[in-house]
């Protein structure tokens, strides 16, 4: 399995996303996108960091980024959590967990006293030729977004 590491570029995905998309990553290159892994859909700790990327997209869309979310949940799952909160971007539904396996975002955590292996919210900034310029892992929600924002700008120069 190919490894994600910051200053590389990222193995080749192909995935399917909200609004009947098939995400390739070679078609991401010529804009930053940032890849946000989340456990998932319509939670609260997922809905609140959903809304954060909403209400900043526009921002991220000034410098010439995309957003696109991630989970294990379905296609169906998220066009329901998308249109309920009409988010500006796309999900990636990765219920064969390739894509989370892919950048090492799947972790066991303790779930009510018991051991499950779940996403571990993370997120990854990749530049426009499709290299890995930063990671977050153990992402804490409050003021995460601003700090990818500011990524970003640092990026844009």
């Amino acid at each position: 399995m190919a490894e994600i590491s910051v200053g590389k570029p990222i193995p080749e995905f192909t995935a399917e996303a909200t609004g009947e998309r098939t995400i390739k990553s070679s078609d991401l290159k010529g804009r930053h996108v940032v890849l946000y892994f989340y456990p998932r859909d319509n939670t609260p700790g997922c809905t609140t960091e959903s809304q954060d990327f909403r209400d900043r997209l526009d921002d991220f869309s000034a410098l010439n980024t995309e957003v696109i979310g991630v989970s294990r949940d379905s296609l169906a799952s998220h066009e329901k959590f998308r249109d309920k909160h009409n988010f500006g971007f796309d999900l990636i539904a990765d219920p064969d967990e390739s894509l989370c396996q892919l950048f090492d975002v799947i972790r066991e955590k303790n779930m009510y006293g018991r051991k499950v292996m779940g996403v571990e919210r993370s997120t990854f900034l990749i530049d426009a030729e499709g290299v890995l310029r930063r990671e977050w892992r153990k992402v804490k929600v409050p003021g995460h977004v601003d700090e990818v924002l500011d990524a970003v700008r640092e990026m844009n120069g």
